[in-house]
């Protein structure tokens, strides 16, 4: 995201005797012109000028008032903190109770502006980024925020935080406060141009609030913050609500203006999705978007949906789809092998099961990047190639001469060739069948493992990939857990086999590490969810991260893409490129819908 930059001659001049007594930067960095600006974008310029009114994609002059109510399908919260790795955070809080330095807009690949930040400074090489902040940004107790907060806000998720933020900030070098609201951060030997955006994205916490409090023990005390809302009445474990701040401090801004616009918006527990969707089709709750191909062919039907008191809206977005799939825990000897990976891949029939269940709604994915130019495809040539070669002897032939796709059952043979091909597969890596089963001829060890979920409505996905897997002898156990349970093991890497989606956005950047990167494999709490420990998927991700222009980024993503497709991480399911959306009439939606799809912080409520 991007703050403002109002460096003076002085200050310039102070960093470049700073930097020749301990230098930080390249020298072509010292000579650079630092402006401040308004906005900054990844690659290119931004799209809104300094003083924009609003973002194209909101109604300015949507009313305030109503109340939304929306519905989680997990076994309840226990904490109003959703920074720290313990505890199960309330939905929402992190969205509406904290303000950042910058606020990004939905219609750009990545562009961000000032928001409790007023500028931003950073020179062409982006070897630093200097915040200027409003003075007029407040906490909800009426107390300023400074430069100091900011640096306290770094220092503790980096330090008390979920390990996300060690991640994700890990190129920061040193932090410095310059004066009241005006702080600066170096990045040391780096060429991570995505730095001063992702700082941006930082929620800012109130060091005076914690300066007597444990960060990690707050339980379900209100916490102080600076949003356009602050907590509500709330049920432990049930129910939580925001309220709107009447006097919020940034709601005349350009990147606020029409936006929060739900006096009061409300989260409602249930423990099983069925139960939700009756309750959504009675009225209890305002919106749903709905995951269930099935549910979207059957259950939204009646009289409500009939007169257009309940509304029903597939919208086209243009979000890049990333991947969800059947994800190996590679950390576990039983997937430790590419080539029973890759074997496995061949017992999931999804052309029966897009038929079968999901009423034909859906695509395969071939891409970590799907639906987005950042998806590889066909052979590695040209600028992607030349990215692959120096790896060339540590990557599997396949990757040059192979175009990666997902098995098919499509064609006379169908799923009996598949069978076979896995049946292959596992022969090469070592396996044969004795007496029905699956067992490693060296070892004697079954191949065996569990798939866990905490969605009872995936176990129809699921259950046909079992039984096609015992069919090759492979004994699988399919185990539910409550949501809770869920995310606990997920931290903890406890499991072999899970269902995962890898987000994606138009700019991939910081994000990869915590996905891919080795240094991630045993931190409890990354989304390293494979396990991946490849020191060229590595080096792939620190090319991605220090791309210095868009179509440079695209290359280089495309190759990192290349490379995790042909490592076997995970058995591809599917995708869409519509949201599936029902919500009562009661809701208005801005008549534009951005790139990136639904943000019901846009909506309102009818008069």
């Amino acid at each position: 995201m991007t703050t403002t930059r109002t460096t003076s001659f002085l200050t310039s001049l102070c960093s470049v005797m700073a930097l020749v007594a301990a230098p930080l930067f390249s020298a072509g960095s010292l000579a650079q012109e630092v402006t401040p600006s308004h906005g900054l974008a990844m690659h290119g310029e931004t799209k809104y000028p300094e003083g924009f009114s609003h973002f194209d994609y909101v109604n300015p002059e949507a009313p305030k008032g109503g109340t939304l109510k929306l519905a989680v399908v997990a076994n309840g919260f226990d904490s109003f903190n959703p920074f720290d790795i313990r505890g199960v955070a309330a939905a929402g809080i992190s969205s509406y109770l904290y303000d950042t330095l910058l606020a990004s807009s939905d219609d750009e690949p990545f562009s961000a502006y000032g928001l409790i930040a007023e500028s931003i400074e950073t020179p062409e090489d982006r070897s630093y980024v200097v915040f200027n902040l409003r003075e007029q940004a407040k906490f909800h107790d009426g107390k300023p925020i400074t430069a100091e907060d900011v640096k306290f806000s770094f220092e503790t998720l980096t330090t008390k935080g979920h390990p996300f933020f060690r991640n994700y900030y890990a190129d920061v070098s040193k932090v410095t406060v310059e004066g009241p609201r005006r702080i600066r951060f170096d990045f040391g030997e780096t060429n991570n141009r995505e730095l001063p955006l992702i700082l941006g994205q930082m929620p800012i916490l109130p060091a005076h609030y914690w300066a007597d409090r444990d960060f990690g023990d707050n339980g379900l005390e209100r916490p102080l913050g600076s949003g356009p809302y602050r907590i509500g009445e709330f049920e432990a474990g049930r129910s939580v609500s925001y309220e709107r701040v009447k006097d919020y401090w940034a709601k005349d801004l350009g990147v606020r203006t029409g936006r929060f616009n739900f006096d009061r918006i409300v989260y409602d527990y249930y423990t099983d999705d069925t139960v939700a969707l009756e309750a959504f089709k009675a009225g209890s709750f305002d919106f749903r978007l709905e995951s269930s191909a099935k549910n979207w062919a059957t259950a939204y039907t009646g009289e409500r949906f009939n007169n257009g008191t309940i509304v029903k809206e597939a919208i086209e977005h243009h979000r890049p789809a990333g991947m969800q799939g059947f994800v190996f825990n590679t950390r576990r000897p039983v997937f430790s092998d590419p080539l029973v990976r890759e074997a496995l891949a061949y017992a999931f029939d999804f052309q029966w099961a897009n038929k079968n269940l999901f009423f034909g709604q859906y695509t395969r994915t071939d891409s970590y990047f799907e639906n987005s130019e950042l998806a590889s495809s066909g052979l590695p040539q040209g600028r992607e190639l030349e990215i692959l070669e120096p790896f060339r002897d540590r990557l599997s032939e396949d990757v040059f001469n192979e175009e990666y796709q997902p098995p098919t059952t499509e064609g006379q043979q169908g799923l009996r060739q598949n069978l076979k091909t896995a049946l292959d597969l596992l022969n090469e890596a070592g396996y044969e069948i004795r007496n029905g089963k699956m067992m490693n001829a060296e070892t004697g060890k079954p191949l065996a493992f569990e798939i866990l979920l905490f969605q009872k409505s995936f176990e129809r996905v699921v259950l046909p990939f079992k039984k096609n897997l015992e069919r090759l002898g492979i004994d699988v156990t399919v185990r539910l857990v409550d949501s809770n349970q869920y995310i606990q093991r997920l931290r903890e890497f406890d499991y072999d086999m899970i269902t995962q989606v890898f987000g994606q956005s138009d700019s991939p950047g910081n994000e990869q590490r915590d996905y891919w990167h080795s240094s991630n494999v045993n931190t409890k709490g990354s989304r390293n969810y494979a396990g991946v420990s490849d020191p060229v998927v590595d080096e792939l991700v620190s090319m991605v991260i220090q791309a210095p222009n868009r179509e440079e980024l695209v290359h280089r993503v495309r190759a990192l893409d290349r490379v995790l497709l042909h490592g076997h991480y995970v058995v591809p399911h599917w995708h869409l490129t519509k949201d599936r959306v029902a919500y009562w009439n009661h809701l208005q939606r801005p008549a534009t819908t951005p790139k990136n799809g639904i943000d019901l912080d846009n909506w309102w409520a009818r008069p």
